[in-house]
């Protein structure tokens, strides 16, 4: 499919057939989903592919049993955690060396990014850096964070949630459907799949071909005089 078909026919789909979905195209996928652009090439995500058949019962009980649910297929758990920047810098690190990126290139995969992606014990560095950077904003722009844990969270969110659109994309350029759900519980969900404290769930997608009644009508949106502004 051309691009634009794609994002046309790309639907929040609530009810699906019992066709299952080749391997290969929830493999293709999930790496078009790490092709995602992210916060600082840190890649803070984790995607969950549910295969066990008890836990994905689990998973859908979790999802308080919506039909999207039931009725998937496939069930992928995303998950968003800005400690595994972590996991990341050795990689990145090598990797920029190999390339002989410019010095300040590596100097903000050595230095910056454990500044900036670092929350200390009970939350401590957080007024520290907002004090720095709101100092520093009197005399010139800048950046004002993150600083918080939780801000720190919504940045790796954020990036995870880029990963996501091109997971479902990548899933209706191959003839199947997706639904992106948040209506979840994210403490019970994060329990079974054994995440860490600072793992966030940012959605459950569904995944499988759509049946005819999938969704219940057309696709609505607000006028783009709306919400497109130009200045």
């Amino acid at each position: 499919m051309e691009l634009f078909e794609v994002i046309h026919n790309r639907r929040s789909v609530r009810r699906f057939t019992d066709k299952k979905i080749p391997v290969e195209v929830m493999q293709k996928a999930l790496e078009s989903a790490l092709l995602a652009p992210n916060s600082s090439n840190t890649q803070t995500w984790n995607f969950y592919w549910i295969q066990t058949p008890e836990i994905k019962a689990k998973v859908v009980e979790y999802c308080l049993s919506q039909s999207a649910a039931r009725m998937a297929q496939e069930l992928v758990v995303v998950s968003a955690d800005p400690a595994l920047w972590r996991r990341s810098k050795k990689g990145l690190l090598e990797f920029v060396l190999k390339v002989k990126a410019p010095k300040q290139v590596v100097l903000y995969y050595e230095k910056l990014i454990p500044l900036v992606y670092s929350w200390g014990i009970l939350n401590s560095l957080a007024p520290i850096k907002w004090f720095m950077s709101n100092i520093a904003g009197v005399f010139r722009p800048m950046v004002r964070g993150p600083n918080s844990k939780r801000d720190i969270q919504e940045v790796a969110i954020k990036s995870a949630a880029l990963a996501c659109e091109n997971f479902v994309l990548a899933i209706t350029a191959q003839g199947f459907q997706t639904c992106m759900m948040e209506g979840f519980d994210e403490v019970r969900i994060k329990r079974l799949l054994k995440m860490s404290r600072s793992e966030r769930v940012v959605m459950v997608i569904a995944c499988g071909e759509a049946a005819k009644d999938g969704t219940w009508g057309p696709r609505y949106r607000i006028p783009s005089e709306q919400v497109i502004k130009i200045i």
